[in-house]
């Protein structure tokens, strides 16, 4: 299985929901940890890669490359 790859500006759903309810999260940050911001409320959380990639459910939007 290949390794997912993410890019600032995608939107990600989750396997589990943030306490506002929402699934969607948008990747402010990349690297070694990731910088996402909640759709729901704004909320801003910063998660190690490996826990990153285990909590993804899906790739819901993917930036567009030029």
């Amino acid at each position: 299985m290949e390794p997912k790859t993410f890019k600032v500006g995608d939107v990600v759903k989750m396997k589990k929901p943030h306490p506002c309810g929402s699934y969607e999260w948008e990747i402010l940050r990349t690297g070694m940890d990731f910088g996402i911001k909640c759709r729901g409320c704004g909320h801003f959380v910063m998660l190690a890669r490996p826990k990153f990639e285990k909590a993804v459910k899906a790739i819901v939007t993917a930036k567009a490359e030029k």
